[in-house]
């Protein structure tokens, strides 16, 4: 998932999640994507979905948007389809940027998908509000031990698995090689990163006459901000004893909004003209020897392949770290909706569309990484070329993004956060008043959700 292709619009506050029961079927699950569909079938229930001769008919909602991925996607459906003649499962299009307000609506009407694919930041509203199923009770034993604690976090609420994560991607920053060789800074690697004042320093080493050092695109800055700041150990959101959540602005939070700031405002070391952009808007500049470095998403690799210039040398370094390398992330995530009436089926779609080569083909058709460990060990994702390597040292220090659980986020991030850090990051407002909307008028957000 991109950060500046997805917009969450604020919702209703979510009721309880409702009890999930427990399926008879669940001990089919461990081996369902090898048996025959009959196998499948007893207890079924009838619905418009049965066809004659028993056959059933999952909807699968998928994101896939990149070319190479839209065609992993729909080669695995196809492929489960002719193993599976009494199970068929029916590819649906979806799009990042509507996917929320569509999900909402869908789930009110009654007409959501069976299988769901989303992020794991968008999930909460929907758990919360009994939309989606409890998956704890359904999934098999091999993807339970495949995908790591760290990863499964991100899916999961109140103790429940409501999304199983499988497709992730770390920030990293993408630069002009000749630019670097040029201004003599060292040049960073996952075992040797730079700090957060090491890169504040090669910023402003690398700006030169035409050439701003760096360009942050922070159309939509609030993810970037806090899973960047998981470095420094900010968190934003707080549990208290009593389960609720506040918002704080800590000096652990605030060390990456400051270095943006000041390279903008007081460095001039980045470009003020690209904190309004999305990543790929900057692509241009970056060709262009504008912008040495680019903060993006580990998957935008592939526009940056397919649309150099010829001869253009460019490579990805690790973010800057700061006590630890860590970064937040929110997976790519499957889910079920509550109100499909075949749980196991689509379970067992999904163990199927992730087991670990089907995995490696959903990973390198988004230029992602996957969060199974089997994946993660397959060597088309481990060579130099286009840097995958460098991704895949990363994936040990990706968590769980602060604002995982929080229900009220979408709200939050679009009516205080972006707003706030927008004004903060082009030198509208000071780093006070930033706090006092982040933490004030963010917790009068959050408190109308945790009633």
């Amino acid at each position: 998932m991109r950060d500046d292709s997805t917009a969450h619009r604020s919702s209703p506050a979510p009721g309880p999640a409702r009890p999930r029961a427990r399926f008879s079927r669940r001990g089919l699950l461990a081996a369902a994507a090898a048996l025959p569909a009959t196998a499948l079938l007893p207890g079924c229930s009838d619905d418009s979905r049965r066809a004659t001769g028993g056959r059933i008919t999952l909807r699968f909602q998928s994101l896939a948007w990149q070319q190479d991925s839209i065609k992993a996607n729909k080669q695995l459906v196809a492929e489960w389809n002719a193993q599976h003649p009494q199970i068929q499962v029916q590819y649906v299009q979806g799009a990042w940027p509507t996917v929320h307000d569509q999900l909402l609506t869908s789930f009110e009407g009654g007409e959501a998908p069976d299988i769901i694919h989303d992020a794991s930041d968008d999930l909460a509203d929907f758990a919360y509000g009994g939309d989606l199923t409890d998956l704890t009770p359904l999934l098999p034993a091999r993807l339970r031990r495949d995908i790591p604690r760290h990863s499964w976090e991100t899916g999961t609420f109140d103790g429940r698995v409501y999304g199983v994560p499988f497709l992730q991607e770390p920030r990293v920053l993408i630069a002009n090689r000749a630019l670097l060789r040029r201004s003599g800074v060292r040049i960073p690697t996952p075992e040797h990163p730079w700090t957060w004042p090491e890169f504040t320093d090669a910023a402003k080493r690398l700006t030169r006459k035409g050439t701003y050092g760096v360009a942050w695109p922070l159309k939509e800055p609030v993810s970037a901000t806090l899973n960047l700041s998981l470095s420094t150990g900010g968190q934003v959101f707080h549990r208290r004893p009593d389960g609720k959540v506040e918002v704080r602005f800590d000096a652990v939070d605030q060390v990456v909004p400051r270095a943006v700031h000041d390279q903008v405002n007081v460095d001039r070391s980045a470009s003020r003209t690209t904190l309004g952009m999305g990543g790929s808007d900057t692509l241009p500049g970056f060709f262009a020897g504008r912008y040495a470095m680019v903060p993006l998403g580990f998957s935008y690799r592939q526009q940056i392949a397919q649309q150099a210039p010829k001869g253009f040398d460019w490579t990805v370094l690790p973010a800057p770290k700061g006590n630890a390398l860590d970064q937040g992330v929110s997976p790519q995530t499957l889910s079920i909706a509550d109100a499909c009436p075949y749980k196991e089926e689509a379970m067992a779609f999904i163990d199927f569309l992730l087991r670990p080569p089907n995995m490696v083909r959903l990973a390198l058709g988004d230029w992602m990484l996957p969060t199974g460990q089997e994946a993660l060990k397959d060597p088309a994702l481990r060579v130099s070329k286009y840097d995958w390597a460098t991704g895949t040292a990363l994936a040990d220090s990706l968590r769980s993004a602060p604002a995982q659980s929080v229900r009220g986020y979408p709200e939050w991030k679009d009516k205080v956060a972006t707003p706030g850090l927008q004004e903060y990051y082009s030198g509208a407002i000071g780093l006070g008043e930033l706090r006092r909307r982040l933490v004030t008028d963010g917790n009068l957000v959050l408190a109308r959700y945790q009633r």
